[in-house]
């Protein structure tokens, strides 16, 4: 029998021994595989140790003499790359394998091996530019995949739903028409980029949506935002993949943001997104989340309505704070 559901991690791997101070720690991995059990999805699942992807896969988004930097520098002892982001001996090797599971994630789904696959991996990726580490991140593990998946000739979405602008992904993608590339997330805030007016570059024109909410956003106003921006503009692209960067830092107990989201919106929006991808062709890349229980019920919730079963531990939330940018983009993209 095939599981429709099948977790890729390097949890029992994992190397990258940040301080227990910092926010991006061992636990948060932890925290997140805890939802796959809390959803009762322990018998839908299949669990698989993440391969380590390999330096031409790393190659694919990021700088060759970046990805070499990083290996030198973990092996060196490791330290701060930015104020931010630390590497650490273990850093290479585990940065690596968050890689490789967005890569093997996409070749299960390829097989027909599952119907959903989980890249449960640390350190997240989507702050990482093609040369620089920033915002914990070193490696930008879904650009990585969608850069694999572009060099086949599929056009790829990576939608982003993170509370912190993924300024790689941006970056990486911004003038290939190959990649759109959809943002959800807070300002002001970390990084302080993703303006709703950077639509793509001169080579892709069209290919960058960004949705910039104010703090105390909450789910209806990013449903409607799905339904009435997202949705239209994923759909003129029409993908052949999706790829979720799901960050959980938008919920209402995270300790790094603003936003007022719940596992129940986390479900919502999940059910929305994989609608925009045929079937068997989308996948979850684990980004931020920095509040363990926040992440344990938003990561149970998400992947139980991808594999439709119902697990809302808590309900919905409703407000009308950031609707303006629901209005300001709809003018920008032309939906009417």
């Amino acid at each position: 029998m095939v599981r429709p559901l099948i977790v890729f991690s390097a949890a029992e791997s994992d190397a990258h021994a940040t301080p227990d101070w910092h926010p991006e720690h061992r636990a948060r991995l932890d925290a997140a595989l805890a939802g796959v059990a809390e959803a009762g999805l322990l018998e839908a699942t299949e669990w698989r140790e993440s391969p380590e992807a390999s330096v031409d896969e790393l190659a694919l988004a990021h700088d060759e003499l970046y990805v070499d930097a990083v290996r030198r520098f973990c092996e060196a002892g490791g330290g701060e790359l930015d104020p931010d982001t630390i590497a650490t001996p273990g850093s290479w090797g585990t940065a690596r394998r968050s890689a490789g599971a967005v890569l093997a994630a996409i070749e299960a789904l390829d097989a027909g091996e599952c119907e959903m696959a989980f890249a449960a991996g640390r350190p997240p990726g989507h702050h990482a530019v093609r040369d620089r580490a920033m915002g914990f991140c070193l490696f930008n593990n879904a650009a990585i995949g969608a850069a694999k998946l572009a060099a086949r000739g599929e056009r790829v979405a990576v939608i982003d739903w993170d509370v912190h602008h993924g300024n790689g992904t941006q970056d990486i993608f911004y003038d290939d028409p190959r990649v759109l590339y959809v943002s959800t997330h807070e300002a002001p805030l970390f990084p302080g980029t993703g303006l709703l007016r950077e639509t793509g570059g001169d080579a892709a024109p069209d290919t960058n949506l960004n949705l910039p909410f104010p703090a105390g956003t909450k789910g209806d106003v990013y449903r409607q935002a799905f339904d009435e921006v997202v949705t239209p503009v994923v759909e003129r692209f029409a993908p052949d993949w999706v790829i979720i960067s799901a960050g959980f830092d938008g919920h209402r107990d995270d300790p790094l943001a603003g936003l007022q989201l719940t596992a129940a919106d986390y479900a919502d929006l999940a059910v929305r997104v994989s609608a925009l991808a045929p079937p068997g062709r989308s996948l979850v890349v684990l980004e931020g989340g920095y509040s363990p229980r926040a992440l344990t019920r938003s990561v149970g919730a998400t992947l139980a309505a991808l594999v439709g079963t119902e697990y809302r531990p808590e309900p919905a939330s409703t407000g009308e704070i950031g609707l303006p940018t629901i209005t300001a983009a709809r003018q920008l993209w032309e939906l009417t």
